[in-house]
């Protein structure tokens, strides 16, 4: 029989929940619809930018411009086990987030979501269903943190900052101009 003493037993508690925090790693980029000025695509645009920027497009004639936040280049990975080789799951995704009146909080995430890896070999595909929309639900709660953190108002002020500096200068920024 082993006996934790109390030292121990916090010491062993702390590092569990280290490793428990991480539960699902998110990431995205962020553009607020709002800030789209311009709906015309570069003539030169790569076939990948303008296939973006038909999406954005979309996005906008869906949802419109009001609290409404286009996610890209976003990936979600779920870990089933302590070991990143066996039990891991990775979708992309790209969609609109909705925010409520006062974008404080996230009402809908619609989504396209794709599994793009996995290190699981007992997956189904009744599991990769449900994963998906897991996904959905918790690209919502991470877009609040998003908003919790200050983040998305920064970029909301950024893109007005740019945005005055253009109309200050007839429409063009950068150097020299």
């Amino acid at each position: 029989m082993s006996r934790y003493t109390g030292t121990r037993l916090l010491s062993s508690l702390v590092l569990v929940l280290a490793i428990m925090r991480r539960y699902v790693d998110i990431v995205f980029d962020c553009l607020p619809l709002r800030s789209v000025t311009r709906l015309d695509i570069p003539i030169d645009a790569s076939p990948k930018y303008r296939a973006r920027c038909e999406r954005i497009k979309q996005a906008l004639q869906t949802h419109g411009s009001f609290n409404s936040y286009f996610l890209y280049s976003a990936s979600c990975k779920l870990h089933f086990t302590n070991n990143p080789e066996v039990g891991m799951v990775e979708f992309s995704f790209e969609g609109t987030a909705l925010t409520d009146d006062a974008d404080q909080k996230t009402k809908l995430c619609a989504l396209d979501v794709q599994l793009i890896r996995e290190t699981c070999d007992w997956l189904t595909e009744p599991a990769v269903h449900w994963l998906t929309e897991t996904v959905t639900k918790a690209v919502a709660v991470e877009f609040d943190r998003y908003i919790a953190a200050g983040d998305l108002a920064q970029t909301v002020k950024r893109i007005e900052r740019i945005q005055s500096e253009s109309d200050q200068h007839g429409g063009f920024v950068g150097m020299y101009l």
